[in-house]
């Protein structure tokens, strides 16, 4: 057969995307823009078309936006069949069938998987449909949440200080509410972006007024007669009165509807490629079947090859991007999924940004700037490379870094900056946890935007 009627034959039959995600949307609109012309359809779990979800933890709680305004832009019309509402429930690779909660069935002739992930709930279920306690993950979630706020609650609990805990404590403060947030480790983004880095979390939390707990674990929540929440206890034999809790322990994967699918697919996400191509549970490599966004594990070259699973909003969106192109192309134009990962963070007024893996770092540096102004560029440090950097109201330096670590530049830089302070003349350990130890909450250790095998290692409660 011809090259054009090879890419005739990619450009027609059908295309079905489970997940109607950010990743769904972008992969389904460059499909589009590449000449697909075949049936296209979307299915998604939710009653709601994609929407933005940074904002839920950001403007959302603080009253400047609503949560139903959140829906994502569209660049371009998409001729797709909408299933939202209903979940995918099992795959059937032989028949190319994707089946769904509701008894009906989708046939594919090329499949992209992009259902990301949603909150870990609290452990003890009762105890998590207490009135008050939320999770932050979903549109409804946001809506609900915003209005336990508006409420003007006495407390706000907030079970671990990560990304989305630490944004959602500077929220509530902002909204000038009491807070206390628990931490299992011993500061705030300790997993995420180490111990360093910690300290200046903590004191930021704790100079806006947050009641931080660190080094406990909330072990049970208690309710009234009328099945509200009342308070918390905590390991250290204390307890927290609170009328909202927030549990924010963590993300599990959406890949149990494909157990038994023969696709390699579990807790850490299902693995693929770096062209997106999903693997099936012997190692072999798919021809029709696609991952992108959050649920995807893939190797990247200037991380060791390790395979990355990352919660990114411009990882869902690049690596949807290649997914789409992979699919309509022969192998010769195939591309590989090389972003750099990227995410940030605002919370107690400060911008933080960071590049790179900061977890794979065993040493960093302070390069520009101060961590007593909460001011500064630091960049972390792997067998004797640039590895990941990350700012504090300092962006304008990630650029740089981006570029170092994509050129595998040596660590420590060995260039000096005019604001490079006394603290970055030497390196420091980047004080990681263990990974094998939970930082926070009682059955997830989070390590933020970290390679799978340390983004999520589950022990049980109890």
């Amino acid at each position: 057969m011809r090259d054009g009627a090879l890419e005739h034959l990619k450009r027609e039959g059908r295309i079905v995307i489970v997940g109607a995600s950010l990743a769904g949307l972008r992969a389904a609109e460059t499909m589009r823009d590449k000449g697909f012309a075949g049936s296209l359809t979307l299915i998604g779990d939710e009653p709601h078309e994609p929407y933005d979800r940074p904002p839920l933890s950001k403007q959302v709680l603080l009253g400047n936006a609503l949560a139903d305004h959140t829906a994502l832009p569209r660049r371009r019309a998409i001729d797709a069949d909408w299933r939202l509402g209903v979940p995918a429930t099992g795959l059937d690779m032989t028949a190319r069938r994707v089946r769904l909660g509701n008894g009906d069935e989708v046939e594919y002739d090329r499949l992209l998987i992009a259902t990301g992930v949603r909150a870990r709930p609290w452990p003890n279920e009762e105890e998590g449909s207490l009135q008050g306690v939320f999770v932050l993950r979903t549109r409804d979630d946001g809506e609900g949440l915003q209005r336990a706020l508006a409420d003007n609650p006495r407390r706000v609990l907030v079970i671990g200080a990560g990304f989305t805990g630490s944004e959602i404590a500077s929220a509530c403060r902002e909204r000038g509410l009491n807070v206390t947030v628990a931490e299992r480790g011993g500061a705030p983004l300790v997993g995420a972006l180490g111990g360093v880095i910690g300290e200046v979390a903590a004191e930021m939390h704790r100079e806006h007024g947050v009641d931080l707990r660190t080094g406990v674990m909330v072990t049970a929540l208690e309710g009234d007669p009328s099945g509200r929440v009342r308070a918390a206890h905590l390991s250290d034999g204390s307890t927290v009165e609170a009328d909202v809790v927030v549990v924010s322990l963590g993300a599990q994967r959406n890949t149990e509807w494909l157990a038994g699918s023969g696709l390699g697919a579990g807790p850490r996400g299902i693995a693929c490629d770096a062209g997106c191509r999903a693997f099936d549970i012997r190692g072999i490599v798919t021809d029709d079947i696609y991952v992108a966004g959050d649920v995807a594990r893939s190797p990247h070259a200037l991380f060791g090859y390790q395979f990355l699973s990352l919660e990114h909003w411009g990882n869902a969106v690049a690596q949807a991007d290649t997914a789409a192109h992979n699919m309509l192309s022969e192998s010769a134009d195939r591309r590989p999924h090389l972003w750099v990962p990227a995410f940030w963070s605002s919370q107690f007024g400060v911008n933080i940004k960071s590049v790179g893996v900061p977890p794979m770092g065993t040493e960093i540096l302070i390069t520009q700037g101060s961590l007593a102004e909460r001011r500064f560029a630091a960049v972390y440090g792997y067998q004797g490379r640039v590895i990941a950097a990350v700012t504090f109201d300092n962006c304008r330096w990630l650029p740089f870094y981006e570029h170092q670590i994509e050129s595998t530049a040596p660590f420590p830089p060995p260039f000096a900056t005019v604001d490079r302070r006394p603290e970055g003349n030497k390196p420091l350990p980047a004080d990681f946890p263990d990974p094998s130890v939970p930082t926070h909450g009682p059955t997830i250790t989070l390590s933020g935007y970290s390679p799978a095998d340390r983004k999520m290692t589950f022990t049980p409660g109890r």
